[in-house]
């Protein structure tokens, strides 16, 4: 009665319905039932036939199959066993012993008539399973002799007369190596081992052997009883001594059946073994490169830590092991290396050293596999470090594999603490979930940028992030390296107040008083403060500032407190009342004495605070007379509050009431675009109004301004350029700290930024609210880029590393091109301060590069030494390095590597690069001592000075010094004055002591000054009286060229390019304009640049933390 369309046919697969086609006519005509009935269908995983269960249950199925397989192995052993009883209670002498023949045969029987059964139900099994050809499995070795030993057993069971048959049943032992094999990979299989591959090659070549002697053995003794009658043992001694290829020849075969079995024996060992070894070993190379396994045995009775590298290189391995193996707690630490790459060969070697192959693993596997991972143990581990592949081409794709690194270690192991490194900023957000992020641009343009206004920060941070023991250059008969080596071991250490003797007695007093007193007894320089119920670190808080017991202290130091023993003089010890956090040296923590690498002493002089009425500092008379400058305030213990200057943000204090009409158009407030996420806010000098982005460009005139080159802006400072290859986002970095808020307006740098390539509107929007800031289009092996850029107005010029350079064929060849174009530039404009990013650290040593320097040569030497001895810093006395002039990014990997000790360290960085700013919390500045100040003598005093006035904390010296280099050039640049006698004498022109004004003589230029010396003497004796006019005119040209130097040639080569630009050439200085404290003055950096004197040259390093006795120079820049 239905219609057709709601006839249904329901199969009860989920949901799924099927409708039918509509009926036939004859259908129609038929009796329509009302309902259709359900089918019900039942689904089975294998099928329910009688082949498949057996299938099921003998293959399928592997805890049923292995147990199978356990019960055939030991069938089988049983029947080795049995002939191996039989032989060896059957005498043949005596005759046979019936009964215990009989008891043997019958067990056999039994033994091997449960096997025959089992075997039939197999190869019924083997029938059905089987698709290909039936002969293959019939005619198996395996088959054959399962055959051969049971079949015989079979006939005697209906034929009793022939049971005295030799059957060969000692062959069961190779089926039993079959079913040993089976039953291991079922093992395997059941456990879910993936790794057994090894484990199974070793066993099987282990069963082959046994077998390989087991049948040797009792063939032989079985057919010797024809011929000599061997017993078992020297069947088997004979077997042992032949596969040994010893062969001693005191037991051998005598009949032929024996000897023909020996021979077939030496031929399948002959192949068998060959091949099995080969594989072994193929199974043990791949092994050694995929690196096995990390126990998990070893993973809960040890700790490790994980280091997931792209790829392995040899600088930053022994960067990694030597900053985490110099913190004693952490020498019990194995380090697992999880690395997709195969080892390098350097690699290779240096973990085969003792001192690391005990310590390091190497794995080769991917992070974004768990079996990896778990071979690694990442669960276990203390920490994982995440390295990102600096060199190669494309940073973002190294970025984005870094990323999901860093993804797949946190899914599988949520609990490990992660330490990342990241390239470009706008990918940090992604990894925000790590327990540490180190961004490689951030840290990189924060350093070049304060270095242009503090100097040598990035050596400061370096040596602060480099654990050292303060033990460089100690043996060096020079002062500044002995200084500069020792300073160099200063690192940021912390402790609680309650727990400190530096600074428990100063609880409830100021942070400056704190810090000043702790420095003037104990050495130690106190920069920072956390409390207990904040998790912000606070750098130089101020004297508003009152310490507490439960605030933890960040303090500079060669050592941590707990490492260091207290020396105290004799009036000390008996003034000093009983009691207290240490009694001496002995009432230490006894782990941190054992813990140590060695133990600072300190010697504590007088350790009273000083009287404020008492001790006035006496400075040197005025003009001769009587009068006196004031004397140091002291450090007060609790800051009066009229004495503490307000704290306003918006105002500046810098700036008096004549600058303010000058700078009205800057205004403090937070940049209102940042080109990333995650970008620390900032508060900094803006422009009241957006600059069109049109002005930005400094090389091209624009409707609103009419300026093509820098002279034309007039700047009132000298200029920064940075010249890079395009404009990331970790640009930005460069001009926050440029134009923070606490950087005085009038003391402002102009910013050009030198781009290869074009910046991106996204780009110019985040930098245009910044003032006197700009780009040009430009390449700094373009002589005319760098004039329009107006170098010659420039101080500083920030060369960073480009990516397209960072890989090369030859690895440390990446830096070739910017070493070269650095030193060109060094050579065109000399009083130019040159700061140079270089990928491999190495290569610094080229940069000022002289060839026949024997001071370089020296310094060569000094850091192999320094090397030799184990240092972390190696190359800390190569000049450009002390002086702050080159840096590369990868010396900041140890402030990861330390962070794992120090959890505070990239935060303190942070802060002190500007990069983070907390309210209250101090910033990083510079001051120059002059001559007026040289009254304070000595660091001690300067310190006090600096906390009595403006509590300000100082932590280290920047020094420059002229210095005396004994060169082997001297004979060389010492020009020959003989040929010039002549010129002496006739007095042409006064020379002085121009022979040390003017630069240093080419060698052509000299051997052309000599010829035609030669040449007007001759000709001067020919015709000397007709000619005397002439022959000055050739003498007067003969003294220029001689005096002209590649300096001047230079020089006239900027001014002619500037005259082909339309530059003018008025603010181009030449250097034999400049005297030498022009030139120190202005630069202030290691470079060579007095070129006039060559054997007097400056050098620059930084004393971090120096001792308070430490006598300031002139020029110092603290």
């Amino acid at each position: 009665e239905y219609p057709w369309y709601l006839k249904q046919h329901y199969v009860e697969i989920g949901i799924l319905c099927v409708l039918v086609p509509p009926p036939t006519v004859s259908e129609c005509d038929t009796t329509v039932v009302n309902t259709n009935p359900r089918v019900q269908v039942e689904f089975y995983v294998n099928e329910n036939t009688f082949k498949e269960r057996l299938k099921l249950f003998f293959i399928k199925n592997q805890r049923s199959s292995l147990r199978i397989r356990v019960f055939n192995f030991c069938l089988k052993l049983l029947t080795c066993l049995l002939y191996i009883i039989r032989v060896v209670t059957d005498n043949p002498a005596q005759g046979p012993n019936t009964t215990i023949k009989e008891c043997i045969c019958a067990l056999t029987h039994c033994v091997l008539t449960g096997r025959t059964v089992k075997k039939s139900v197999h190869v019924f099994v083997l029938f059905f399973r089987f698709q290909g050809n039936i002969w293959e499995q019939i005619f198996q070795v395996s088959f054959l002799l399962e055959m051969i030993n049971t079949v015989p057993f079979i006939i005697t069971i209906f034929w009793p007369s022939i049971r005295g048959i030799f059957i060969p049943v000692f062959l069961n032992c190779w089926l039993a190596k079959c079913a040993l094999e089976n039953m291991i990979n079922d093992v395997h299989r059941a456990i879910q081992r993936t790794n057994s591959a090894m484990f199974n090659q070793v066993l099987i070549l282990i069963c082959t052997l046994l077998c390989l002697v087991f049948t040797g053995t009792c063939g032989i003794q079985h057919l010797e009883r024809a011929g000599k009658n061997l017993s078992l043992f020297n069947s088997f001694y004979f077997c042992i001594v032949t596969f040994s290829t010893v062969g001693f020849g005191d037991v051998t075969p005598r009949i032929w059946p024996s000897q023909l079995l020996v021979v077939i024996m030496i031929c399948v060992a002959l192949v068998v073994l060959p091949l099995q070894f080969e594989e072994l070993m193929y199974l043990w190379m791949e092994r050694q490169k995929s690196g096995g396994n990390y126990s998990r045995h070893r993973a809960q009775t040890e700790k490790h830590v994980v280091l997931c590298v792209s790829a392995l290189k040899i600088d930053l391995l022994m960067d990694f092991l030597n900053e985490f193996y110099a913190h004693p707690r952490l020498q019990d630490y194995y380090v697992v290396i999880l690395c997709p790459s195969e080892m390098d060969l350097q690699v290779r070697r240096v973990l085969q050293i003792p001192l690391w192959s005990q310590r390091v693993i190497y794995l080769q596997g991917s992070v974004l596999k768990d079996q990896d991972l778990l071979r690694a143990k990442m669960d276990d581990a203390e920490a994982c470090f995440i390295l990102s592949s600096r060199n190669e081409v494309d940073r973002m794709a190294a970025d984005h594999q870094t990323i999901l690194r860093a993804w797949a270690v946190k899914d599988f192991a949520p609990n490990c603490p992660l330490y990342v490194q990241i390239l470009k900023p706008e990918n940090k957000f992604h990894v925000k979930f790590a327990d540490h992020v180190v961004c490689e641009e951030e840290f990189k343009y924060a350093m070049l940028a304060l270095n242009c206004v503090c100097p040598a920060t990035s050596t400061l941070v370096t040596l602060l992030v480099h654990t050292s023991r303060g033990r460089e250059g100690q043996q060096s008969p020079e002062q500044w390296q002995r200084m500069y080596g020792c300073c160099s071991g200063n690192e940021v250490y912390h402790i609680r107040v309650c727990d400190s003797k530096f600074f428990g007695e100063y609880n409830g007093k100021s942070f400056t008083y704190a810090s000043f007193h702790a420095h003037k007894k104990y050495g130690v320089c106190l920069i920072g403060i956390k409390r207990e119920e904040n998790k912000s670190i606070l750098l130089n808080p101020g004297p508003r500032h009152i310490m507490a017991a439960t605030d933890t202290c960040y303090y500079i130091n060669i050592t941590k407190e707990e490492n260091s023993a207290f020396i105290f003089n004799q009036e000390e010890r008996k003034g000093r009342p009983a009691g207290g956090l240490y009694d001496g040296p002995s009432q230490l923590p006894v782990h941190s004495i054992i813990a140590s690498m060695g133990t600072v002493a300190m010697d504590l002089q007088n350790t009273s605070p000083p009287d404020p009425s008492g001790i006035k500092l006496v400075p040197p008379t005025v003009n001769g007379t009587g009068g006196r400058r004031p004397s140091i305030a002291p450090v007060q213990e609790i800051a009066d509050s009229s004495s503490i200057l307000p704290c306003d943000l918006l105002s500046d204090q810098s700036e008096d009431d004549s600058n303010i009409t000058s700078s009205v158009e800057y205004v403090k407030g937070y940049p209102p675009n940042s080109p990333y996420i995650g970008s620390s806010p900032t508060l900094c000098h803006l422009s009241a109004e957006k600059a069109p982005f049109c002005c930005l460009r400094l090389d091209q005139g624009c409707r609103h301004n009419s300026f093509e080159d820098a002279k034309a802006y007039g700047f009132k400072n000298k200029l920064i350029i940075v010249s890079a290859e395009t404009a990331g986002n970790g640009l930005y970095n460069f001009i926050v700290p440029l134009r923070a808020y606490y950087r005085p307006r009038k003391e402002l740098n102009p910013i050009v930024l030198l781009l290869d390539n074009p910046p991106d509107n996204h780009f110019l929007e985040a930098i245009c609210c910044f003032p006197m800031v700009y780009y040009m289009a430009g390449t700094i092996d373009n002589l005319d880029s760098l004039l329009q850029c107006g170098i010659i107005y420039a101080d500083n010029l920030v060369v960073v590393d480009k990516e397209s350079t960072m890989s090369a064929e030859e690895d440390y060849m990446a830096d070739a091109k910017t070493i070269v174009n650095v030193q060109t530039m060094f050579r065109l404009f000399p009083s130019l301060s040159i700061i140079t990013e270089l990928t491999h650290p190495s290569n610094m040593r080229f940069m000022q590069f002289r060839a026949k320097d024997c001071y370089s040569l020296a310094l060569s030497k000094l850091e192999k030494k320094e090397r030799d001895k184990g240092s972390n810093l190696a190359f800390m006395f190569r000049l450009p390095f002390a002086a702050g002039r080159v840096f590369s990014i990868s010396m900041l990997d140890t402030l990861l590597y330390q962070s794992f000790v120090k959890d505070y360290m990239i935060l303190i960085a942070r802060l002190l690069l500007g990069l983070d700013t907390t309210p209250g919390s101090g910033y990083l500045c510079a001051m120059k001592v002059k001559e007026e100040d040289l009254w304070i003598s000595t660091y001690g005093r300067l310190f006090q000075k600096l906390c009595s006035s403006s509590a300000e904390i100082p932590i280290g010296i920047y020094r420059t010094e002229s210095h005396i280099f004994s060169t082997s050039e001297q004979s060389q640049v010492s020009v020959s004055v003989d040929d010039c006698e002549d010129t002496k004498d006739r007095g042409d022109e006064p020379r002085g002591n121009e022979q040390s004004d003017h630069p240093l003589l080419r060698k052509k230029s000299m051997q052309w000054a000599r010829r035609l010396s030669k040449k007007s003497v001759r000709w001067q004796g020919v015709n000397r009286d007709s000619s005397k006019d002439h022959a000055q005119r050739i003498a007067q040209q003969r003294l220029n060229l001689y005096r002209r130097s590649e300096r001047e040639e230079l020089s006239e080569l900027v001014r002619n390019r500037m005259r082909h630009l339309g530059l003018p050439t008025s603010g181009y200085e030449d250097l034999t304009n400049l005297t030498a404290s022009d030139v120190m003055n202005r630069v202030n950096l290691g470079y060579l640049q007095d070129e006039q004197n060559d054997h007097q040259n400056t050098l620059s390093y930084v004393l971090i933390n120096p001792s308070p006795d430490t006598r300031l120079e002139l020029n110092d820049i603290v």
